[in-house]
């Protein structure tokens, strides 16, 4: 039977931006679709965007946004499918979380962090300037690090960085296959009476727009192996395995279990989000192993957190206190 060769899209050549990054963090990049009829460049920006009235026209006449050849745009310019645009944008107001980021490892293909507790990975909504990969490419001078992974804003613990951006599709193959051990440490009331260690199974939704995850009916999508280490005074210090990276996933599950981790302002109850600049109580979650063999260079790697949770080490300080690091 004969076959019919469909043609293969390519993916298009993206050109290098124009225009440097601005504090660790990139420009906006935009790529002007092939269905449209729109007759300027300025008409689509303004139609899609949403950036408020006279916006875009300021940023065009001010020369701020460029084509891929360095040449500003005009207002007049014809709309031509396909065409990338760069511009940045303003950046927001970021209280500054005053916790430095830690560098467990560093070579020519990766970087491996131990990120403080309220610093979020890698820019998104409000967080931008203030996040571990824009200061690490400020600090490290490594404009290109990207991240193969990311952790909540309020989990701390090891992230894994790469250099190069030719090698990241490899490093995130690690965690989309589970080629990774990955260990957290959390700190919890502790139950007499449930059964550990297990593993817990059960599917889990995340809907945009909504702060919580939760549990629902149907084939289970987030599995986690649970185990407490040891208890006292009321409190439990868990190890936790995720062997599925769902949203929120090690918080889900030890909400779902009655033991709630300290400090956490969505399970079991909706209490968030953190104000900014409120550093009180961090989530007693963090990211304590990673252990993995390179895929770049055939190493193998297993990296452990120096950060301490302090609802642990120290419940009274850590319930207490106005601000502090971990």
């Amino acid at each position: 039977m004969p076959r019919t060769l469909g043609r293969v899209r390519r993916k298009p050549r993206i050109p290098p931006s124009p225009l440097p990054q601005r504090r660790g963090v990139d420009p906006v990049r935009i790529r002007l679709p092939h269905q449209g009829d729109w007759a300027t460049a300025r008409a689509y920006l303004v139609d899609r965007l949403a950036a408020g009235d006279g916006v875009i026209d300021a940023m065009i006449g001010d020369g701020l946004v460029l084509r891929e050849d360095g040449r500003p745009l005009t207002a007049e310019e014809p709309y031509v499918p396909g065409t990338f645009l760069w511009f940045h944008r303003e950046l927001p107001h970021e209280e500054p979380v005053p916790f430095p980021v830690g560098v467990v490892y560093r070579d020519e293909h990766i970087v491996v962090a131990d990120k403080p507790h309220f610093l979020a990975t890698t820019p998104r909504g409000s967080h931008v300037a203030e996040t571990a990969l824009a200061r690490l490419r400020r600090e490290l001078e490594l404009p290109e690090l990207g991240a193969a992974h990311r952790l909540d804003r309020l989990t701390a613990g090891l992230v894994l960085f790469t250099v190069r951006p030719e090698e990241r599709g490899a490093y995130q193959t690690l965690f989309r296959d589970r080629l990774i051990g990955k260990e957290y440490e959390a700190v919890a009331p502790y139950d007499a009476g449930l059964p550990l260690p297990r593993t817990v199974s059960s599917r889990i939704l995340k809907e945009r727009g909504v702060m919580a995850a939760r549990e629902v009916a149907g084939e289970p999508n987030a599995v986690s192996g649970i185990g407490l280490v040891e208890h006292r005074d009321g409190l439990g210090r868990y190890r936790l395995a995720p062997r599925t990276g769902q949203t929120h996933q090690l918080r889900v599950h030890m909400s779902a279990l009655g033991v709630p981790i300290l400090g956490d302002p969505l399970y079991p109850v909706v209490t968030g989000p953190v104000p900014a600049g409120d550093f009180r109580r961090p989530l007693q979650l963090l990211a304590r192993r990673l252990e993995f063999t390179d895929p770049v260079t055939g190493r193998a790697h297993r990296f452990v957190s120096g950060r301490t949770l302090e609802a642990w080490t120290s419940y009274e300080t850590w319930s207490g206190r106005g601000a502090g690091d971990q």
